[in-house]
């Protein structure tokens, strides 16, 4: 019969503490009254570590893939519990404490947050997290977190967690390295799943070397990947953004100079506007590309929207959009064009002409790229057809 709870550790050369960790667990599978399992996720420890946790009780398991991610993925694909706790095996967790995140999770609860932090009702010993992760690095990320993803959780990165077995498989998480908190609790918000914390204390690690966490580096890779699994605030907000703006300017230059107070705007400024316009619009598509490419590869959950979308844009009605507006470019041009041909090929009045020209070559290039957009975007679909229907039915 499997146990309800299965504790797993990531390990890596943490014999100092290992033995006290377990320890503690034990207490705490004891204090809560369920049957349990400590399972140590070993990703190639060298100090004799899945000796101490054999010899203790524990069940190892070798993740021979590194890094902080591959190690707890692994560990819970081996475990056998129907609800997994998961915390550093370095004594700054307590272990023996852990019957909160059982009781929340028995009560419906699919991923339980440990909160380090105060406005979360938790403590921090002194000495216990350094001076720029408890007041930049975690409040920042956090906050973050919360905007992008409406994270209930006030402590975004505690690494002391609890979710049950079928949440674990229902988020499908990937990432190999430290963004594995991140990604856990990014794919757990935008599932719905039920998300709740309870306070803890977080105590000064035991252990004599400096830790696997490089702040700056791992901080980075925890932004970049919230970042590009948030496409609307990296690109789809200010590329609209910017598209409105300089789209707006745009057309007021196209009908004369612009003066405002000792300040005139002319060609050069329509020029920029011009180059404004479309960077906004290749970073709108560039968000469309992001997000189907995470929907179609499973990075992300289903979207409604997205599936209409699918199943409405066609490669036929973007191509026909594109070729309109590269028509609609090359037709001004090709006014230039004519009565450059109409006076004899002589020379053209720069000033008579250079909006037109503009305004050509700039429709020219959006339509281009809406008509790649097209091809792209129905490329990415390809796979995606009968899950589109199945949508589509129960919409």
């Amino acid at each position: 019969m499997n146990p309800e709870v299965t504790i797993v550790m990531p390990c890596l050369n943490e014999a100092e503490t290992l033995g006290d960790c377990i320890a503690a667990a034990r207490r705490g599978l004891e204090d809560a009254g369920v049957e349990g399992e400590i399972l140590i996720a070993d990703n190639g420890s060298s100090d004799g570590s899945p000796d101490i946790a054999r010899r203790l009780g524990a069940r190892v398991v070798d993740i021979p893939a590194k890094g902080y991610g591959n190690a707890l993925r692994g560990g819970m694909d081996a475990a056998r519990g129907r609800f997994l706790i998961m915390g550093d095996a370095d004594r700054s967790y307590d272990f023996s404490r852990i019957r909160p995140f059982i009781e929340k999770l028995r009560q419906g609860a699919d991923l339980v947050m440990g909160c380090r932090m105060p406005g979360g009702g938790g403590q921090i010993d002194p000495g216990a997290m350094p001076w720029k992760h408890r007041w930049i690095g975690n409040p920042v990320l956090t906050f973050i977190g919360r905007l992008l993803f409406r994270c209930p959780s006030h402590d975004f990165h505690c690494g002391l967690r609890a979710l049950t077995k079928d949440a674990f498989l229902q988020m499908d998480l990937r990432t190999p390295g430290m963004e594995f908190a991140s990604e856990m609790v990014i794919k757990a918000s935008l599932r719905g799943l039920r998300i709740e914390e309870t306070p803890i204390t977080l105590h000064k690690d035991g252990r004599s070397r400096p830790p696997h966490l490089r702040s700056w580096r791992d901080g980075w890779r925890h932004l970049r990947f919230m970042l590009l699994f948030s496409p609307r605030w990296l690109l789809l907000y200010p590329g609209l953004a910017l598209l409105v703006a300089t789209g707006a300017l745009f057309a007021r230059l196209m009908a004369g100079p612009l003066r405002m107070g000792g300040v005139s705007f002319d060609l050069n400024s329509l020029d920029i506007a011009g180059m404004g316009l479309l960077l906004g619009y290749q970073m709108v598509l560039l968000a469309c590309f992001v997000r189907i490419f995470a929907y179609t590869r499973g990075f992300l959950p289903p979207n409604h929207i997205l599936s209409r979308a699918f199943g409405f844009f066609t490669l036929e009605k973007g191509l026909a959009a594109g070729l309109l507006v590269v028509c609609a470019g090359l037709g001004l041009i090709g006014t230039i064009l004519y009565g450059w041909a109409m006076s004899g090929f002589g020379d053209l009045d720069p000033l008579a002409n250079t909006r037109t020209v503009i305004a050509g070559r700039t429709l020219v290039s959006i339509g281009l790229q809406t008509l790649l957009f097209s091809l792209v975007f129905s490329y990415l679909g390809i796979d995606q057809k009968p899950a589109v229907q199945a949508l589509s039915t129960r919409s």
